[in-house]
């Protein structure tokens, strides 16, 4: 088991890690819109998407791969309303071949955040 961590995505609020690399996948942790320079989040869902997608994009960096490897993603929301902004948003970090998701509505997220995703990506 290796644990990744990079400054390119926020370090971990609470008791956990940015991702676990073990058999050969690695899962990462839910990322938040948080900018990983300042702490601050963006307001707008689509640039919180961005900010979410390009956090988990320096973790798979970290670990030495990219979204092409990325298996199964989940996506929590506050507001399944903005559904088609994320779609689009998250759709654009993936080619031809997206991972299979699961989306979800959620009551609430840290620090307000509307958006949330993990992923498990094969090494």
């Amino acid at each position: 088991m290796k644990v990744i961590k990079t400054t390119g995505a926020p370090a971990a609020i609470g008791p956990y890690s940015q991702a676990i690399e073990v058999g050969g996948f690695l899962f990462t942790s839910g990322q938040i819109p948080l900018d990983p320079k300042g702490g601050e989040m963006p307001s707008d869902i689509a640039e919180q998407t961005r900010r979410v997608m390009n956090n988990l994009k320096a973790v798979l960096n970290e670990a030495g791969l990219d979204f092409s490897k990325v298996v199964k993603t989940t996506v929590f929301i506050t507001d399944l309303a903005d559904f088609g902004v994320v779609n689009e948003v998250y759709g654009s970090f993936f080619g031809d071949n997206p991972p299979a998701r699961s989306c979800v509505q959620v009551a609430a997220l840290p620090k307000g955040a509307k958006i949330a995703v993990e992923l498990i990506a094969k090494k």
